[in-house]
């Protein structure tokens, strides 16, 4: 029997990285919000990697940040360890990540759920949509509770029929052994939701007590702590780091795994799901990479006040027998108690070509998504999209215009535009490499590209937004005054140059063209610098990053330019495509079916070619003079 519990402007189904991050954008944005778990134990929880960042995932959680979202504040109060990745190389690739304790970082998101202003937290699981007209009217859920909603987000991560698999065994529950949600699926595919059925996977936990640490290589934070949130500095976070080990898988490993491949579900054909290609199971590693002796393993601590640990790199759905086997054989591993095995998780997600790149569902008006759902992977992704698919749904029905954050914007924009233009057949994971413009797309600048957005929208209150504008303004004073002021060839600066191995000069040199050098940099240049005054590490960075690598820069932000000029060349929402004479027949399908919103998006369609986007130009072309 059912029954009207409430209304509310917003519903969120899942309280997982993305439905916090939606739920929280909604309820601060002043709209009555209600988020739905099958288990409150389940909120913002990491049944996989306990970690947030690393290598283009950082990138994402600074964006959040800047957006005025959630994951990067938590991280910072919740983190054991913190690196940045990828220092050798430049910038553009510079990545934080942190060690998380899962279990407080769970807590402490909870806490801030639980008190956020108009925002409603219920332990029960969504069955149904309500569909009106095309137009979503509520949720109901397994009790028969009704909740009349403006709009829905969908953020269901792994739970939609899920089922947990190792070996022989398979057991029809999400993640951690918590409830599966089994009814959604039905009511969506009778509103005509295309369905997947993806895989991932985690590894076994161990007992830390069972670990022979001496026989690994420890690997231990970073001296100097950046915090993910723009609003902490160092000190407001500095703590004593929690070690991580590395140890190696070896032939022996290898062997065990191959002579049980007939065991593992993955090849015997009881996983059905499309699992990730980037992050594979450690049988798929030794399958596809016959000819690597090893691979490493990375033991990382699940909490503080744990004795479980992560095994790294040794994803697996193979036997609990064998695992323990093949992980007996690692160093340091000889002693090792599994404490909870590996193990794959199938789940339905649907295909993301249905979403707008607002994260709204086409067909059914105030239907958003975000996350797993949508096809990704990762806590980071899932964050990242739950965060606009909740601000879009408020500046919906706020009346106020929805924002679409693209490719030159943000890393962001890279995931949800890669998600609704070209699909996805597998778990998609973000990667620096999927960024045309990642020397613009920095972890270091999220800020300054976008937290203007964020204030815009309501996210960023005002002393933030000023603190910002007093950050741009003491970089570009502090750019101005390098680029103008000159040094001449005299003994102390020959002396200097000498000293760091830095070509003499003849004549005079303005202290922007030396902080170019390879050899130089800002902090080296207080040598000879005697007017400088003090600045923030922030402010610093932006300077010498934006000089050193002027050239660089200034030639994406050209193509970038060029760019924007096919983003602003939009296509009518209603437009058929066959209709169009000159069209390949693929081309028509492809974009029948996704309905790019220009032609730059139209562009990046996976069977559209130079030659069709050109008919498409010229049929914009002769409907603007028909007007």
């Amino acid at each position: 029997m059912s029954y009207i519990e409430g209304s509310y402007d917003v519903a969120v189904i899942g309280a997982g990285h993305a439905g916090c991050e939606a739920a929280l954008a909604a309820a601060r944005l002043g709209l009555e919000t209600v988020i739905f778990s099958v288990s409150l134990d389940s909120i913002a929880m990491m049944p996989c990697n306990p970690s947030i960042g690393g290598t283009s995932k950082g990138h994402l959680v600074r964006e959040i940040d800047a957006l005025g979202g959630e994951m990067g504040k938590n991280i910072d109060k919740t983190y054991l360890q913190s690196r940045m990745l990828n220092t050798g190389k430049g910038p553009a690739v510079h990545s934080l990540r942190a060690q998380a304790d899962k279990f407080t970082y769970s807590k402490e998101m909870k806490r801030v759920l639980e008190n956020t202003p108009k925002l409603t937290i219920k332990q029960s699981e969504v069955t149904d949509i309500i569909v009106e007209d095309k137009k979503i009217v509520g949720v109901k859920t397994i009790s028969g509770a009704i909740y009349n909603s403006k709009a829905i987000i969908i953020a269901s991560g792994t739970y939609l029929k899920a089922r947990c698999i190792y070996g022989e065994v398979s057991i029809n529950s999400g993640p951690n052994g918590l409830l599966a949600a089994n009814n959604l699926s039905q009511s969506l595919k009778e509103h005509n939701i295309e369905l997947y059925r993806f895989k991932t996977g985690t590894p076994a936990r161990i007992d830390k007590s069972t670990i022979d640490f001496a026989k690994m290589d420890e690997q231990k934070g970073d001296e100097k702590i950046v915090p993910f949130s723009f609003l902490n500095n160092e000190e407001d976070i500095k703590r004593d780091q929690i070690p991580c080990w590395l140890t190696y898988t070896n032939i022996n490993t290898h062997d065990i795994i191959r002579n049980n491949l007939d065991r593992s579900p993955l090849y015997s054909g009881v996983i059905e799901g499309t699992g990730p290609r980037y992050c594979p199971s450690i049988e798929d590693k030794v399958v596809r990479f016959q000819d690597k002796e090893r691979h490493q393993v990375f033991l990382e601590p699940e909490g503080e006040y744990t004795n479980e640990m992560y095994v790294q790199g040794m994803s697996s759905s193979l036997p609990e027998d064998v695992q323990r086997d093949m992980l007996r054989t690692l160093p340091g591993l000889e002693e090792c108690v599994i404490m909870r095995p590996g193990y794959a998780i199938e789940y339905d997600c649907i295909n993301p070509l249905q979403l707008n790149p607002t994260l709204e569902f086409k067909s059914i008006e105030g239907l958003y998504s975000a996350g797993q759902f949508n096809g990704s992977s990762g806590y980071e992704e899932a964050a990242a999209q739950g965060l606009i698919a909740g601000i879009n749904a408020s500046m919906k029905i706020l009346g106020n215009e929805q924002i679409v954050l693209h490719r030159s914007d943000a890393y962001i924009g890279v995931l949800i535009d890669d998600l609704v233009t070209k699909g996805t057949n597998e778990p998609y994971r973000m990667m620096t490499s999927r960024a045309e413009y990642r020397l613009i797309l920095r972890q270091d600048n999220a800020d300054l590209r976008l937290s203007s957005i964020g204030h815009k929208v309501g996210l960023i209150d005002d002393d933030r937004y000023s603190r910002l504008k007093d950050k741009e303004i003491k970089i570009e004073k502090e750019i101005y005054r390098l680029r103008n002021t000159r040094v001449g060839a005299t003994k102390e600066i020959e002396g200097f140059l000498d000293k760091h191995n830095s070509s003499l000069i003849k004549s005079g040199i303005t202290l922007a063209e030396l902080l170019r050098r390879p050899e130089l940099n800002y902090d080296i240049l207080k040598e000879i610098d005697v007017n400088r005054e003090e600045l923030d590490d922030d402010v610093i960075e932006q300077v010498n990053i934006s000089l050193k690598y002027e050239g660089y820069i200034s030639r994406q932000q050209k193509q970038v330019a060029q760019f924007k000029k096919l983003e602003k060349k939009y296509l009518p929402n209603d437009l058929n495509y066959s209709d169009i004479k000159g069209l390949r027949i693929e081309a028509m399908q492809k974009l029948n079916n996704v309905k790019p919103r220009s032609i730059g998006q139209a562009s990046r369609i996976s069977g559209v070619s130079p030659a069709d986007i050109s008919v498409l130009l010229v049929y914009l072309e002769q409907l603007r003079r028909s007007k």
